[in-house]
């Protein structure tokens, strides 16, 4: 029961991180043009690796 908690909440966290994601994307490029670093894929990414392993 605990473990299907946990992957629904990751998946709702990950859909919710892509969402955020495709919204601030004007701003990283912007910064990606200004030089400046925007590592949003790594929290993509680690919310992928954790909703995989859960589900």
């Amino acid at each position: 029961m605990i473990e299907r908690l946990r992957a629904i909440t990751l998946f709702a966290l990950y859909q919710l991180c892509l969402l955020v994601g495709i919204l601030l994307m004007p701003v990283g490029l912007v910064a990606n043009r200004a030089g400046l670093p925007f590592p949003f894929h790594r929290v993509v990414r680690r919310l992928k690796t954790a909703y995989e392993r859960a589900a």
